[in-house]
């Protein structure tokens, strides 16, 4: 291997990456239509060739964006485990999991195209938040918190019921409050 690709990347390159997709998160959950890559640059302050360098295309920029969702997702189920109950750290995941909606927002077109080609395998998607949502659920059985007779699939399906219905942005009170329905739903009943 060549000397070049053993060194760790600057850390102003870290920096910069770190920044264009924090602000290519924020731009795409705040559009309608998906925002030009010169825009993004402009918001995170790099110049075009910089974000180009970090993501080349699109479509490389939208899959960092999407992945990252999904690892914020997955570890946050685990995280939140740890600072908080289950019942608490469900709602709060709840909440991570309309954020990670409310991104496709502005790039959905390029997502869909991604999926449709293979670039993105929704299916294994799927299975890892299914995985974060029973993470939680089998810690708040155990706790005696939540019920047992809820799967992992029933509340993806209620989660993206309620972001049909209330999707963000303009919609957060009511989607706060479908969800909070929701939380009442899931909690154990003592007999």
């Amino acid at each position: 291997m060549a000397e070049e690709e053993l060194r760790a990347p600057r850390a102003d390159a870290t920096r910069n990456r770190d920044q264009l997709l924090a602000v290519a998160t924020r731009m795409f959950a705040a559009a309608g239509a998906e925002p030009s890559m010169r825009a993004i640059a402009r918001e995170a302050g790099v110049g075009i060739a910089t974000l180009y360098r970090h993501f080349p295309t699109r479509e490389s920029l939208v899959d960092a964006v999407y992945r990252d969702q999904v690892v914020r997702l997955t570890t946050g189920a685990r995280e939140l485990l740890g600072r908080q109950p289950p019942a608490a750290a469900m709602r709060r995941w709840m909440d991570l999991f309309g954020d990670w909606i409310a991104t496709k927002n502005g790039m959905l077109d390029t997502l869909l195209a991604m999926i449709e080609s293979g670039e993105i395998a929704h299916a294994r998607t799927r299975t890892e938040l299914l995985a974060a949502i029973t993470t939680i659920l089998d810690a708040g059985r155990a706790a005696g918190d939540l019920r047992s007779d809820v799967t992992a699939e029933d509340i993806a399906a209620a989660l993206i019921g309620i972001f049909t219905v209330a999707p963000r942005p303009g919609h957060e009170a009511k989607a706060g409050r479908l969800l909070d329905l929701l939380m009442d739903g899931l909690r154990a009943r003592v007999p």
